[in-house]
């Protein structure tokens, strides 16, 4: 298991492990990676051939590699063609650790200047996007052990802390520490309780707070006892069902 710590080392040292472990045992990683956190995968044989988010990696190593040795336009143009065939979008000049696995695929864009941390799983419809006209980082760093939910934005240069989970269809625009859950547009961010380095990969990305309803039933129970303070009684009350869902009045929509 990767380290929970943040990334703290240059590109030019994740490169070099890149090519001292070689292409080949990278593969291997990313189908036992596979096997490990898609129970919808059955064998390796299946894994090998119809994953579109491995190939898409794949391809990116190849691309990775002729863009540090500065053959840019092949690299692009490579690039495009693994995008047109998997759904997944990866610029070559971006860093990518290992055992990434990009669930699904289709819609994933990855910038040029991102940095992704080893362990990394990313569902379909991610961005990690930059906000800036500059040259130079513009793109988000995420450390490892770091879930990214289905359509989540991640946006700029920012730091994704370790072992963070990202809800689907979140739009992040700012740091977030280490062993964070991040809800909503813009993310609200939640700190967590710290987890053990052995533990399992988190994959539950559906367990996610309610931070807006949560403060709302905060303001609401201190308005309630504020009523009952002052003897006011009206008949405005929002409540929750058994579930969770709000209870309220019919709305013509």
């Amino acid at each position: 298991m990767a380290s929970t710590s943040t990334i703290d080392y240059p590109r030019s040292v994740r490169v070099k492990a890149e090519k001292e472990i070689g292409l080949f045992k990278l593969i291997v990683e990313d189908i036992r990676c596979a096997l490990l956190r898609d129970p919808a995968a059955r064998n390796w044989v299946e894994v090998l051939f119809n994953y579109a988010g491995l190939h898409a990696i794949w391809a990116y190593r190849i691309n990775h590699w002729l863009w540090t040795h500065k053959v840019y336009f092949p690299a692009r143009w490579l690039s495009q063609i693994a995008r047109r065939r998997t759904g997944v979008e990866i610029h070559p000049g971006a860093v990518i650790g290992r055992r990434v696995f990009i669930d699904h695929g289709m819609g994933v864009v990855i910038g040029e200047t991102a940095e992704i941390g080893d362990e990394v799983t990313l569902y379909h419809g991610v961005t990690l996007g930059g906000v800036s006209l500059e040259k130079g980082k513009r793109h988000p760093t995420l450390g490892p052990n770091v879930v990214v939910g289905a359509g989540a934005k991640i946006l700029g240069n920012i730091e994704i802390g370790a072992g963070s989970r990202i809800g689907a269809n979140a739009v992040v625009v700012r740091p977030v520490p280490p062993d964070s859950v991040v809800v909503g547009v813009p993310g609200q961010i939640v700190k967590r309780s710290h987890r053990e380095a052995e533990e399992a990969i988190d994959l539950h990305h559906d367990q996610l707070p309610d931070t807006l309803g949560d403060a709302l039933r905060q303001v609401l129970a201190r308005l309630d006892r504020l009523e009952d303070t002052l003897q006011v009684a009206e008949d405005h009350r929002i409540e929750t069902d058994e579930n969770g869902n709000w209870i309220g009045s019919d709305f013509s929509i």
